[in-house]
């Protein structure tokens, strides 16, 4: 195996580029990581960010949904969709 594949083969299972899939799993990670700190803070303090984690699940799901659509040739055997 070409030792770059490993960059391109996932990206292009999903329909994206190298660029376009670091973008957007970026973007994930980072609306994750802001959600989760939210959360923490919402344990300690119930009346804060009472909808911030469940409104970012469901939208992050929908985005993934969505763009996998949009793909034309992805393959999705092994992926679960979180049931709305």
């Amino acid at each position: 195996m070409h030792p770059l594949r490993a960059f391109t083969d996932h990206p292009a299972s999903v329909g994206e580029t190298y660029g376009e899939h670091l973008q957007r799993a970026s973007g994930f990670g980072l609306r994750m990581v802001f959600s989760g700190l939210a959360c923490l803070v919402h344990g300690v303090l119930p009346f804060l960010f009472v909808h911030t984690g469940s409104r970012a699940i469901a939208s992050l799901n929908e985005r993934m949904i969505i763009n996998r659509r949009r793909a034309p040739s992805a393959t999705f055997s092994n992926t679960t969709r979180i049931p709305s």
